[in-house]
């Protein structure tokens, strides 16, 4: 996967979006369920999950067929599958948290309308799985953005710039009572003025890893704030907050994490902030 550029690059936000890395199947394997398209693997994966369980049967170039006759057995054989995958090193950063598995669609889009099973976070990435998470723009009348820096000991992009808020969407939550907790808990951000963040666009994203094929949609959305508001951190995970102008923060955007750099160049894009 491509680098981030070095802290303060200065970047047209056209420019930062065309060299966001793009996703390689090549030396992937396509996992199928239901004969739908669900997951991707690695090699060491692929070798684990079909020693692990015959459920897991290699179909020539087509992939791996998950060998269930219904998503609530596939999740349980998965569950077992993660668990064990954890003992053995290949799954890390074990949360205890689950992520829903939708139905996929022809594309491997997840079809919302059809959740299937959920299964611990920390597999998603290893199992190639689409995942989905909500982001929060946080700006002002001045033309500003309210911006935070990720705690040094986050397990992914640890100190990289981030949104206001950000965070994947558990199991049984709505995007927006995601978006609500999450500007609690990262950003401090009260209920009542939470409540006033608008939705935005999806963005279905896909790249390779280190741990695995990390495919998400993310839900994005933007929350005007008081002149007078100061974000403050209640949950541990942002090192701090600063507040940058436009100019500040397209020079900025090398130093943001991936996703939360799509977000901000696709709002000053929209909002034509230079």
């Amino acid at each position: 996967m491509p680098a981030h550029s070095a802290p303060g690059a200065s970047v047209a936000p056209h420019d930062y979006l065309a060299r966001h890395p793009r996703f390689d199947p090549a030396g992937l394997t396509r996992l199928w369920l239901l004969g739908m398209p669900l997951g991707w693997l690695e090699a060491p994966t692929l070798r684990f999950l079909t020693r692990f369980d015959a459920a897991f049967r290699q179909v020539g170039e087509f992939g791996v067929q998950l060998q269930a006759e219904t998503p609530a057995e596939a999740g349980a054989i998965l569950e077992r599958a993660a668990r064990a995958m954890r003992e053995n090193g290949l799954v890390r950063g074990w949360r205890n948290e689950r992520y829903t598995v939708y139905a996929p669609l022809g594309d491997g889009a997840p079809d919302l309308d059809q959740p299937w099973f959920a299964l611990e976070r920390a597999a998603f990435r290893r199992l190639g799985l689409v995942s989905r998470a909500v982001h929060i723009n946080g700006y002002t009348a001045a033309r500003t953005l309210w911006v935070g820096r990720r705690a040094a000991d986050k397990s992914i992009d640890p100190g990289r710039l981030d949104n206001l808020a950000a965070g994947g969407l558990p199991q049984g939550e709505t995007t927006f009572d995601c978006v609500v907790r999450e500007l609690w808990e990262e950003a401090g951000v009260p209920a009542e003025l939470a409540a006033l963040a608008r939705p935005g666009d999806s963005i279905r994203v896909t790249r390779n890893e280190p741990d695995g094929t990390h495919d998400e949609m993310l839900h994005c959305y933007d929350l005007a704030l008081p002149a007078d508001f100061t974000p403050r951190n209640v949950d541990g995970e942002v090192a701090g907050f600063m507040q940058l102008d436009a100019a500040t923060a397209l020079a900025r955007l090398p130093e943001f994490t991936w996703d939360a750099g799509m977000v901000t160049a696709r709002f000053l894009i929209a909002h034509h902030w230079r």
